[in-house]
């Protein structure tokens, strides 16, 4: 049975009022709103045809109604008016997604400081996830006509999720067979098998839901990318002027023009598998800006999938052995750090005095 305007215009409102107060709602105060026309008693008989529907229920023996799970559903599908954010709300919202997105850049930042501190040399800090990202499992969660929620769980129990909009008319059986064959043919499948292949066979496994593959595609790759993704920092590098090897005007120019996050981009892979702490001496830095240099790196766990990398730039007659040592504490201090509940305490500089070369 079709509700009239006038049984949606008081079920919205009594459930308007029951989200506000938690008390049951009477005629009276549906009455009493500003933008309700009609009398208590006409009001009082729509209330008994939408608890006789089954959209309202009558606690106990009081006089009021409360929207039954029926009535909630109505209103959330049909009834409900847009919520407009305030300027505070949404200056709220962004702050506090802005504050979870620089957390790992300000650590980053940070660490590359004190480690630039503790060493008197040039100091490199990132943060990478996971380069062999997947998708462990899709869910596509039908929310109404003209829309549905893409949700992708990935390793380490996280989840990204989209609303979008259906650019086809689909019904909620169509997206579960396409949650099927996606589940049968791209999860656990890293971002360079997605091929047009791979998105090809899906569609033609996926019904009448073919045509949002496509769609499902980007995001799930830009996600995959993004999850690859690494920040990174360097701090200190005036710190090589200091030193004798740089003393020469040209040759510490070059070097100080080329020694930037491109030039150094590279050196977190030379560490995603490998273990313990590594140097690269002169000519076997990967990057031709610092062959006449030497690097030495160490990793540690920052968890949610997620990796940290901290190394040192120097001359190649660096004392490897302190600088080693260092490293490796802040690396063991670092993984201990980030493997607590509360906010992780990074370690402070090891020494105020200036590290002496060999």
């Amino acid at each position: 049975m079709a509700l009239s305007e006038r049984k949606k215009k008081v079920l919205r409102s009594i459930v308007d009022l029951y989200i506000r107060t938690a008390e049951p709602v009477g005629s009276k105060a549906i009455a009493a709103l500003p933008d309700m026309k009609y009398s208590s008693a006409t009001i009082r008989n729509e209330m008994a045809d939408l608890t006789a529907l089954g959209y309202l229920e009558q606690p106990h023996t009081s006089a009021g109604r409360i929207p039954s799970a029926a009535g909630y559903r109505l209103y959330v599908d049909e009834l409900m008016m847009d919520y407009r954010l305030s300027i505070d709300e949404t200056k709220s919202i962004n702050v506090a997604i802005e504050e979870k997105m620089q957390q790992v850049d300000k650590m980053v930042e940070k660490v590359a400081k004190l480690v630039s501190q503790a060493t008197n040399l040039p100091a490199i800090s990132a943060a990478s996830r996971s380069s062999n990202a997947v998708v462990k499992r899709f869910e596509l969660i039908y929310a109404g006509a003209g829309s549905f929620i893409l949700v992708l769980m990935m390793p380490g129990d996280q989840v990204v999720n989209k609303l979008i909009k259906l650019p086809i008319n689909v019904e909620e059986s169509d997206l579960k067979v396409l949650s099927a064959v996606l589940n049968a043919a791209m999860t656990d499948l890293p971002l360079e098998e997605m091929t047009g292949e791979v998105m090809d066979r899906v569609m033609r496994s996926a019904g009448a839901a073919a045509a949002l593959v496509p769609v499902i595609l980007d995001f799930t790759q830009e996600t995959l990318k993004n999850h690859g993704s690494t920040n990174m920092a360097v701090y200190g590098q005036s710190r090589l002027l200091g030193l004798p090897e740089y003393q020469d005007v040209d040759k510490a120019q070059r070097l100080m023009a080329s020694f930037d996050e491109d030039a150094l981009s590279n050196l977190p892979a030379v560490m995603r598998n490998a273990n313990g702490t590594k140097v690269l001496v002169g000519p076997e830095n990967v990057a031709q800006e610092l062959k006449d240099t030497s690097v030495v790196m160490t990793k540690f766990d920052i968890g949610d999938g997620m990796q940290g990398m901290i190394g040192v730039v120097g001359p190649t007659r660096m004392d490897y052995a302190q600088v080693t040592a260092r490293l490796s504490y802040f690396a063991e201090t670092l993984s201990k750090a980030f493997a607590k509940p509360e906010q992780p305490q990074l370690p402070e500089a090891i020494s105020d005095e200036p590290h002496k070369e060999a």
